[in-house]
């Protein structure tokens, strides 16, 4: 019979520990296909725990197709993948992704790690899609997006983050990359685009790449400075004010209402809002958007499944003003959907049965884990005296601040040598003249596991 130990489960409860325990054996192949599950009752008194916990690890393991039951017969293992296909890759504990990298440690990469990744809930969904949906996926989508999947970002929007839209509102995109490049057709060529400084370098590049005039804004602790942003003349403000990229900073109150007003002194003025990282502020509630609170329809919501679900699943939507809906559509309805009809259908059943709220549930308590093995391992490492801890709450990057001699240049390079991918917040700055802060360094530990940060700190301390 199957055997487990419960003698460190970490912070997770009894029947978690279980659910992941023979989760991995099926992923692994040790418990292949068709092999029949233990009784609830003859497992729990071999484990010398409740029923209850039993059915409850059943009951979730079952809930994500990795097992399925037969009256009177019990539970089997489900066939995670169909055997003519690529199985899905269960990378080595010691290693975060499948493929080969130069770094052993890797505090750069926004690369999912496959561990993380719901396989099993996603295939079964889109069985169920491909099932149900053949005459759907056939048929073109309208330019914004199937209105199955309108409806269930709406719905997530106004559970999590509290925001009132239409699925009308909603247009969905190959990313957020890509949906920039329709709001500088929206909003015109002929404007001036404010972006932070530091802040997303691609950024730059896209406005650059649409030969449109952008214009760095310095931050304060509060956020974008507002008077350099009135200097600036800029038309749109492009800010994501609830986890600036790289420095961590929430916008305070004050300076998102003296965002929207100074958006409301000019006709043509909007605010660009990314909220790409929200899901996963690890303490306390979320940070309101700025659409949220906006009165005069002067904000584009922006967000992505990107940081959530996958960096491979390159799918984004923006929120419009009702105002811009009627230009959107009599200007750009040309433009055919660039997501595909399976992926916008499986996420949609992803989002509206729950799976999104477990699987975000899940991952910030992974990710606040992680962090937290990470921050005590730099407490008590031979360097702590050297260094300085800042923003560990914004998300899932923080800032520390290195007392060193070292130019960053040189930092990066020994750190390079040591095998560690680092980068350092000067590197995120346009040169605007204004003095750049040295020996800051990013740690962005998404891809990071448990099992890789005593090495992480042994790397370290060779540069540091």
């Amino acid at each position: 019979m199957l055997t487990y130990s419960f003698t460190d489960i970490g912070s997770d409860c009894l029947y978690i520990h279980l659910y992941k325990c023979i989760q991995k054996d099926i992923l692994s192949g040790k418990l292949p296909a068709g092999t029949k599950l233990p009784s609830k009752r003859s497992f729990a008194k071999n484990l010398g725990i409740s029923t209850i916990t039993v059915e409850n690890a059943y009951a979730q393991l079952q809930s994500e197709g990795y097992i399925y039951s037969m009256p009177k017969k019990g539970f089997f293992v489900a066939q995670i993948a169909p055997p003519s296909k690529m199985p899905v890759p269960v990378p080595d504990s010691r290693t975060p992704f499948p493929a080969a990298s130069p770094y052993q440690i890797d505090f750069v990469s926004n690369k999912t790690n496959p561990d993380n990744f719901p396989f099993s809930i996603w295939t079964k969904l889109i069985r169920e899609t491909i099932s149900e949906k053949r005459e759907e996926l056939m048929t073109t989508p309208p330019c914004g997006g199937i209105m199955e999947l309108r409806m269930a970002i709406c719905d997530h929007l106004k559970a999590f983050r509290n925001m009132d839209v239409t699925p009308e509102q909603v247009i969905v995109g190959a990313g957020t990359e890509y949906l920039y490049g329709l709001l500088i057709q929206l909003l015109g060529f002929d404007k001036t685009y404010a972006i932070e400084n530091p802040g997303y370098q691609k950024l730059k590049k896209i406005y650059q790449s649409n030969r449109v005039n952008y214009c760095p804004i310095c931050l304060d602790e509060e956020g974008m400075s507002i008077r350099a942003l009135e200097a600036s003349k800029a038309d749109i403000a492009h800010i994501s004010p609830s986890h600036h990229f790289p420095t961590g900073i929430n916008t305070t109150i004050s300076r998102r209402y003296a965002l929207l007003s100074w958006a409301c002194q000019g006709k043509d003025r909007y605010i660009i809002e990314d909220d790409y990282d929200s899901e996963f502020r690890l303490s306390g509630q979320p940070i309101p958007t700025l659409q949220s609170i906006d009165q005069s329809e002067r904000v584009i919501y922006i967000n992505t499944f990107t940081k959530t679900l996958a960096s491979t699943i390159r799918l984004g939507y923006m929120i419009l003003p009702k105002h811009l809906l009627e230009r959107f559509y009599s200007s750009l309805d040309f433009y055919s959907c660039t997501v595909s009809n399976f992926e916008q259908y499986t996420l949609a059943h992803f989002l509206s049965d729950g799976y999104f709220e477990k699987h975000i549930n899940r991952m910030r308590t992974h990710y606040k884990n992680v962090r937290d093995q990470l921050l005590e391992a730099i407490k008590n490492s031979p360097f702590s005296s050297r260094i300085k801890i800042t923003e560990e709450d914004a998300g899932l990057h923080f800032l520390m601040h290195i007392d060193t001699t070292m130019s960053d240049k040189e930092l990066l390079q020994a750190a390079d040598r040591a095998g560690v991918h680092l980068s350092c917040l000067s590197q995120y700055y346009l040169d605007t003249g204004e003095t750049i802060p040295e020996h800051t360094v990013i740690l962005n530990y998404s891809g990071l596991t448990p099992d890789q940060i005593p090495d992480a700190i042994l790397l370290m301390q060779q540069f540091l």
